[in-house]
């Protein structure tokens, strides 16, 4: 296994939730695992706020609630396969979509490079793109997101 590889899983590790991970490949196996600090009962942290600060607090809960229904309504675009994101079918040639463009069913939206096949992804909705959650040229996953519609 390569040294690069082995510092960029050690690097993804420590900035994600994931607290053990294992891999075997050919013969060699590394095994990451992080060390968990648990709260026990007599040790929570207790807070008291004033009754001004918890109608606040709540007025915050209700600005979330409010923006939790409107993502909700969005429709995500996923990745059908693994491979290469790009918004334009060249490199000097204009962005499939951008944020605001309005799409139909069927529009192309980008391409995914899987085994040097270039494979157009198209969206199952119309609406407005309301964000591209993908870099130009960065690979991505089989079903991560790629696009948020909000749908008409």
């Amino acid at each position: 296994m390569d040294l690069n590889l082995i510092k960029k899983l050690i690097k993804i590790f420590d900035s994600s939730e994931i607290t053990d991970l294992e891999i075997e490949q050919e013969g060699f196996r590394i095994k990451i695992a992080k060390k968990t600090h648990t709260l026990h009962s007599g040790s929570r942290p207790h807070v008291v706020l004033p009754p001004a600060s918890v109608d606040e607090g709540l007025k915050d809960v209700t600005s979330v609630n409010e923006k939790e229904t409107k993502a909700e309504t969005r429709h995500e675009i996923r990745s059908p396969i693994v491979g290469t994101f790009y918004l334009a079918p060249g490199p000097d040639a204009d962005p499939y979509v951008q944020v605001g463009d309005i799409v139909t069913k069927g529009s192309v939206l980008c391409i995914v490079e899987a085994m040097k096949l270039m494979n157009e992804i198209e969206s199952d909705t119309e609406g407005r793109i309301v964000k591209i959650l993908v870099e130009n040229g960065k690979p991505v996953e089989f079903n991560q997101p790629l696009f948020l519609i909000q749908p008409n």
